[in-house]
Parts: structure tokens; C-alpha cells; sequence
């Protein structure tokens, strides 16, 4: 019962569990394995799920917790400015030149921009604008208050921004583009 009940519930997410976790950890291998130890921890602790509520959020939870302790235990350590760039205010909206700019990079320049996002505010923003969470979902994963989560997404964006601004125009965001 326990793991029909399981694979009802829980394993109809794997697809949106491997992509956030192929966008966390940057390749394949890892991104399988985090999924794998992520799918293994849910159906060890399924009995602590409260049904009726959101699972997705439940097990990208378990999913992150499990990134955050596999870079602990390998150490990995990788210093991050908080302060790479400037938050830039409002949202891109139909025609204007940030959408434009945006459409310009690849999935492949997306995912490289992504991987240099602090931890911080990869999460949530990998959680908003590419697996379609609310921000009470995020906040649900991350651990940590929507006011927290809507100012780590809008610092995320700019930096995300600025990254893929530095992949498809280099040497432009330095002359102050």
C-alpha cells in the first residue's frame, strides 16, 4: 500500500525533480545521482508526508537539503560575491529590449549563466522561472519567508541577467551596457 500509494504521490515528479537538479548541479551524472538519493530519502521518510499537501514542494525540499549536504560532505567549496551586480528593478514584458536581449542566449549559455548564480539565489530562481513554483512553494523548499524569497528572486534575475549579459556580449557589462 505504502509504495503504491508512493509512486502515486511522489514519483510522478521526477521529471521537475531532474530538472532542478540538472540546473543545481550543472551535469547529468550528478543530477541523476541527486534524484536518485532524493527519490530514496522521500520513500524512507513518505510516512512524515502530510497528505493533501503539496508534494512537489516536499520533494524539492529533499531535493536541495540533499544537494546542500552532498557539497558540504565533498567540500566543494566556491567563493560567490553576493555583490556581482546591481538589482535591477521592474520585469521584462512583451517587446521590450531586456526580453529581446534574453531570447538571444541558448539553453547552453542559460545553464552557465545559472551555475555562476550564488546558491542562494540559484534555487529560487531555477523554482520560479523554470519549474513554475509560487512564491509560497519556494518559500516552502528554501526554508524561508516569501518576503525572502521574492528578494532573493529579484536579486537572482539581476545576476542571471548579468551573467548572460557577459556570455553573449563579453566585455560589454564592463563598459556599462
Amino acid at each position: 500500500m505504502r509504495r503504491r500509494e508512493f509512486e502515486e504521490v511522489a514519483l510522478v515528479h521526477l521529471h521537475v525533480l531532474y530538472g532542478a537538479a540538472l540546473r543545481l548541479a550543472g551535469n547529468q551524472a550528478e543530477a541523476e545521482d541527486l534524484v536518485q538519493e532524493t527519490a530514496l530519502r522521500a520513500y524512507e521518510f513518505f510516512h512524515q508526508f502530510a497528505p493533501g499537501t503539496n508534494c512537489k514542494a516536499w520533494l524539492l525540499r529533499i531535493l536541495y537539503r540533499t544537494f546542500l549536504n552532498r557539497r558540504r560532505a565533498v567540500r566543494l567549496t566556491v567563493a560567490y560575491d553576493d555583490d556581482l551586480a546591481p538589482p535591477v528593478g521592474g520585469s521584462a514584458t512583451v517587446g521590450n529590449p531586456e526580453e529581446d536581449f534574453l531570447r538571444k542566449a541558448t539553453g547552453e549559455e542559460i545553464q552557465r549563466a545559472l551555475m555562476v548564480l550564488p546558491e542562494k539565489f540559484r534555487l529560487p530562481v531555477i523554482l520560479a522561472d523554470l519549474e513554475g513554483l509560487t512564491y509560497r512553494e519556494i518559500a516552502e523548499v528554501c526554508g524561508c519567508p516569501v518576503g525572502t524569497v521574492m528578494s532573493r528572486l529579484h536579486r537572482g534575475r539581476a545576476h542571471l541577467r548579468e551573467a548572460l549579459r557577459e556570455l553573449i556580449e563579453p566585455g560589454r557589462s564592463e563598459e556599462g551596457a
